[in-house]
């Protein structure tokens, strides 16, 4: 197994909490991402940052607002980013999580927030203010947002710890049979986040992310534990994608390896994103270390029951 510092050294019990931002798009595998950052004490959870992708920009943004007013932190900001891709608009695609992105899950609508800051102005003023290599970004949405933050402000980029990103693929996508979903979305974001060589990146891909599933019983541990596990659970209920005779949890992983690094294995890679316009856009083509630009790993495996029992036992009890 690949040393947890992979991704960042396994946490004292008295170190001080990570500063994370999660770019996201809820998106009911988000949900639940979110909801295990602010179970997590091993975390300082900075703000929510939106992004067109699984629904709308308006629809993720409250989404993300209701979901942190459930979960008990209204005191986290909620940013939205951008609407569309960085040069083409996103095509259509099956609604996977329904047609409010949560699933069966019943929340009441987020208050709206108000016009002003944009995710990257956001984005820019967390890391203006923090030390070198201390802020970690886990980005479980297309990469937009993170595309312009490297375009604008390459002089802040020193001051991010870790870029812990779910998207790629190594096999066969789950939006086309070549791609993954984030990267699809926005292959020129993705390759440009991606290749940047300020940037410390950990891509946990589809191919791992497709074990993370909750057993029947399991789900049914989640819909007991608690008023938020039983909310979270009825969201589930209503996901679409389906993976291994069960709905992955793909975005969970990312959260999950930031709080307990030896969930995951990892390994140095460098990859190339299509960004053509034939079918073959979105697909990820990885190589080795030494054609990277960026220190890049990609992970290779997880510890499966040790992702549940995390997921579990923070969620299902909070």
């Amino acid at each position: 197994m690949v040393n947890p510092g992979d991704i960042e050294r396994r946490r004292e019990p008295l170190a001080p909490p990570i500063p994370l931002v999660i770019d996201c798009d809820p998106g009911i595998d988000d949900a639940v991402a979110i909801a295990l950052a602010v179970a997590s004490p091993e975390v300082d959870l900075l703000g929510l940052t939106t992004v067109a992708g699984n629904v709308s920009l308006a629809r993720s943004t409250s989404n993300a607002r209701a979901l942190l007013d459930s979960f008990g932190r209204p005191d986290v900001p909620v940013v939205p980013g951008a609407e569309r891709g960085l040069v083409r608009a996103k095509a259509p695609h099956a609604d996977v999580h329904g047609p409010t992105g949560l699933g069966n899950g019943r929340l009441p609508m987020g208050e709206p927030v108000a016009a002003g800051e944009h995710a990257v102005q956001f984005l820019a003023r967390v890391l203006a203010a923090a030390p070198p290599r201390s802020v970690t970004i886990a980005a479980i949405a297309p990469l937009t947002n993170l595309a312009l933050l490297v375009a604008l402000h390459p002089e802040l980029l020193d001051r991010i710890r870790h870029l812990v990103v779910m998207g790629t693929s190594s096999g066969p996508g789950n939006m086309t049979p070549h791609a993954e979903y984030n990267t699809w979305a926005d292959p020129e974001a993705a390759q440009r986040v991606l290749g940047e060589p300020a940037i410390p990146v950990c891509v946990v891909e589809l191919q791992t992310t497709r074990h993370t599933t909750l057993t029947p019983r399991q789900l049914d541990e989640l819909r007991g534990g608690s008023a938020r596990g039983a909310l979270l659970a009825s969201m589930i209920d209503g996901y679409v994608d389906q993976g291994r005779g069960a709905r992955p949890l793909h975005d969970v992983l990312v959260t999950a390896a930031i709080v307990a690094p030896d969930v995951i294995q990892t390994r140095p890679a460098s990859v190339e994103i299509d960004t053509s316009t034939s079918e073959q856009r979105g697909r990820s083509t990885f190589g080795p270390e030494r054609d990277a630009p960026a220190p890049l790993r990609v992970s290779t495996d997880l510890d499966l029951e040790r992702f549940r029992r995390l997921t579990l036992d923070r969620v299902a009890a909070a």
